[in-house]
């Protein structure tokens, strides 16, 4: 689909889900669903309390505090992921992920 290949037929059986949108794991807390393990795992930590990072500004809960310095910056209105091509900054990863399909 994409052209990328694998050495692994694992690692294709990974990278495909990507594609298809596929998100096999379901947390049994809440029903939200997430293409990996590793996801659901780091989600299912919010729900045993395991937040050491705390926005005060919006009360949103990190397991990271790099991803809590990382979300601060939102509500200071800085925009931490530039677009490397021509310089367009966004708030969010995935804004920036999406904007880069046009280069």
């Amino acid at each position: 689909e994409c052209g990328k290949s694998f050495g692994w037929s694992s690692s294709l059986l990974r990278h495909q889900v990507i594609h298809t949108g596929e998100k096999p794991y379901e947390c049994s807390e809440c029903g939200q669903s997430f293409r990996w393990t590793s996801s659901l795992i780091h989600h299912q930590k919010m729900h045993r309390r395991e937040k050491p990072s705390e926005c005060l500004e919006c009360g949103q809960s990190f397991t990271k505090s790099s991803s809590l310095i990382r979300h601060q910056k939102i509500h200071r209105g800085e925009k931490p992921y530039e677009c490397l091509e021509c310089g367009q900054s966004f708030t969010k990863s995935w804004s920036l992920m999406r904007h880069q399909k046009i280069h």
